[in-house]
């Protein structure tokens, strides 16, 4: 399947990235920058340690949001984001990281720029939208 048409009933974000595999592959790089670059530092802090259930919950959120199976809303319901992260104090500061490590994660597993321009400028008011500080 060519990648070269924008995102469509037809043709999901998530079939356009590549399915399943690909998807994970984004959520294992997001987490894998968080734990490992220091502009992310204030962002891991936060986290729970080990982040083996926390990437598995974030690739089954992605598998729906991105028109994938819904994987997240079979085990949990519906994701609810702001109120799920509630709990936490998500500030401006959190959000931009947040964001720098989901562009990073884009930038190294999404070939196409406009695929990734779209999915970029999608996360980044449900990025805002969790502050809550």
């Amino acid at each position: 399947m060519s990648i070269s048409a924008h995102p469509s009933p037809e043709r999901t974000p998530y079939q356009l990235l590549g399915g399943e595999a690909a998807v994970r592959r984004l959520a294992e790089t997001f987490y894998d920058i968080m734990a490992t670059d220091p502009k992310a530092a204030e962002l891991l802090a936060i986290h729970p340690q080990p982040m083996d259930s926390i990437r598995q919950r974030f690739f089954e959120f992605l598998s729906g949001w991105l028109g994938g199976p819904g994987l997240f809303e079979q085990k949990y319901g519906h994701p609810m984001l702001r109120a799920r992260h509630m709990p936490f104090p998500v500030t401006q500061t959190l959000r931009d990281q947040w964001m720098y490590c989901m562009e990073e994660a884009l930038n190294r597993e999404v070939k196409h720029p406009p695929l990734k321009k779209s999915l970029l400028n999608a996360f980044s008011p449900l990025a805002t939208h969790m502050i809550n500080q």
